[in-house]
């Protein structure tokens, strides 16, 4: 679904999980080059949606100020998608996290993250939107310890239904918002 947001690298706080510790790490916006790498990284990062090809395309050149893409040793071991909803000026909707397994327990999710949002293309947001399953822990643990970080209250309702919009074929999504919220510095 496109409205899933999900991370295979669970709550970035915890240390010792990276094969390659201490190796450099570059984060940036991304390419529509690093569009079939970025989809390979999403289909080795399950339950993530991979969506198609082309869709990782559009995500690297239209919406490219409002992802990230991390690097490391020139492999992409990160990736954040998302973008400014219509008529929300406030607003960041964060669509996918993926963390290769070279790359985790770097706090990864929250350094692409703290560099999107240092970016002028996110001038004025105060606030973060998602969306998560209610089974998808390693989600839940990443966008409380996101607000935690942020020092912003993190809201929940049901939004996506599984009956009403999914047909009975997806869980229930439920928009979390974390905000307000004054932007961070991006830090490596």
């Amino acid at each position: 679904m496109p409205y899933e947001a999900t991370t295979s690298d669970g709550p970035d706080s915890v240390p010792g999980r990276s094969q390659t510790a201490g190796a450099a790490i570059q984060i940036g916006s991304p390419s529509p080059e690093d569009a079939a790498e970025i989809h390979e990284l999403i289909a080795a990062c399950p339950p993530l949606d991979t969506n198609s090809l082309y869709a990782n395309l559009i995500q690297c050149s239209h919406f490219a100020a409002h992802c990230a893409v991390a690097r490391m040793n020139g492999k992409v071991v990160g990736w954040i998608s998302g973008h400014r909803p219509p008529g929300k000026s406030n607003t960041y909707f964060l669509w996918q996290v993926a963390v290769h397994a070279d790359a985790r327990g770097q706090r990864l999710p929250r350094r692409m993250l703290a560099e999107i949002l240092s970016r002028d293309a996110q001038s004025g947001v105060s606030q973060i939107e998602t969306t998560i399953t209610r089974s998808n822990d390693a989600s839940w643990a990443l966008f409380r310890s996101v607000a935690g970080w942020l020092a912003a209250p993190l809201r929940e309702e049901p939004w996506f239904d599984r009956d009403r919009h999914f047909a009975g074929q997806h869980d229930t999504e439920f928009l979390v918002t974390i905000g307000p919220f004054k932007a961070p510095k991006a830090s490596g």
